[in-house]
């Protein structure tokens, strides 16, 4: 924003400083010569050479004379000394504040990692140094993540056309090649290529938070995610599990059944060969209502979990599954959790499998009247 320009808040602070000392000494001054009239003899004021002619007769301008002269001196210095002194008191009061100005330019121009940390303890000027630095940090490792995301992007979205390409250049040097089976693996790139669009498409409109919240009983939710998802199931040879209390939340139904049916069907994917179990159970806390899908299945590393949500992240032995999926459905359950204002925490199961929790803000109970 262009503005005009103006006083320093150094220089303002200064005037202040000096405009309240020469206040202070005016009020000062004035005090003492009310007092001086008031209290102290009239005597006291007559000129002792003048004492012969005009004997006890008061001479009151003897004190203005003796009195102004002085004052006026001690206003010059006051004046002086408020501006020195309040030019160097303003300069320390917001020497903080121009290293905040200064963190600002740096980051301004594309340097995130940059720090002010403000020594010193605790004041108004620090909190404000210490949450800067914590916006930061959150900023920097918001851009790092959105950069491995927009790459990540590129490679899988490059993937469906290369495949293509190659396809349609091995059917134009051979005419004769079998058309119907390229149209096969053409049909299933192409899906592929899709799913991952309305992927990224679903992780956008939730990372904007761009839709109408309503109150949501995460209970009903599950049930139609586990039905939905039964045939799955039962052809990985998997049992589900479903209990839990009425769990009333507010935030989109679609986005919420988006991602229960992303963490069952992970579930049901990712398990034993064959039977396995996958638990699906809603509860309620105080403040809070909770979502956790638990599944039996490999054993696996807490430092593999801490990676399954960051986007295309999957485990070695995953990848090449016929339910590989585009590697974005706990990406989309973070993000879904996230623009609840929820938590999502991820536990590897001592036995084997996993266990995901979605914790989001719980509501009072909605009727319809």
């Amino acid at each position: 924003m262009d503005r005009a320009p103006g006083l320093s808040v150094r220089l303002k602070l200064t005037l202040s400083y000096a405009g309240f000392l020469m206040l202070a000494g005016a009020l000062l001054l004035a005090a003492v010569w009310v007092f001086l009239l008031r209290y102290v003899p009239e005597r006291a004021f007559i000129d002792l050479h003048d004492a012969p002619t005009h004997g006890v007769f008061p001479v009151r301008t003897n004190l203005l004379r003796v009195f102004a002269p002085r004052a006026a001196a001690v206003f010059a210095f006051l004046l002086v000394f408020g501006l020195v002194g309040g030019w160097i008191l303003a300069g320390r009061m917001l020497a903080p504040l121009t290293r905040i100005a200064d963190a600002t330019r740096i980051a301004t121009n594309g340097s995130l990692a940059h720090r002010i940390r403000l020594p010193g303890r605790k004041d108004e000027f620090r909190e404000l140094a210490d949450a800067f630095d914590t916006m930061l940090a959150r900023l920097e490792a918001h851009v790092a993540e959105q950069q491995r995301f927009a790459a990540n992007a590129s490679h899988e979205l490059r993937t469906p056309l290369a495949v293509s390409k190659a396809l349609l250049d091995v059917a134009r040097a051979d005419p004769n090649r079998d058309t119907g089976e390229l149209i096969d693996r053409l049909d299933a790139v192409n899906t592929r290529a899709i799913d991952l669009g309305e992927a990224l498409l679903l992780i956008s409109r939730a990372d904007q938070r761009a839709f109408t919240r309503e109150h949501v009983d995460l209970s009903l939710v599950a049930e139609e995610a586990t039905e939905t998802l039964l045939p799955l199931a039962e052809k990985h040879g998997v049992t589900i599990e479903t209990r839990g209390d009425v769990t009333p939340t507010i935030g989109s139904s679609a986005l919420l059944l988006q991602l229960t049916m992303n963490l069952v069907q992970n579930a049901i994917v990712h398990n034993l060969p064959e039977q396995g179990t996958v638990w699906v159970n809603t509860s309620v806390r105080p403040r809070t209502v909770m979502l956790t899908v638990e599944n039996t299945g490999e054993k696996l590393t807490p430092q593999l979990v801490s990676t399954l949500t960051e986007p295309f992240q999957r485990g070695t032995e995953r990848i090449h599954t016929d339910h590989a999926g585009v590697g974005l459905g706990l990406a989309i359950v973070k993000t879904i959790t996230q623009a609840h204002e929820g938590t999502l925490t991820l536990t590897p199961r001592f036995a084997g499998g996993l266990r995901i929790t979605v914790e989001l803000p719980a509501t009072a109970p909605h009727t319809d009247s």
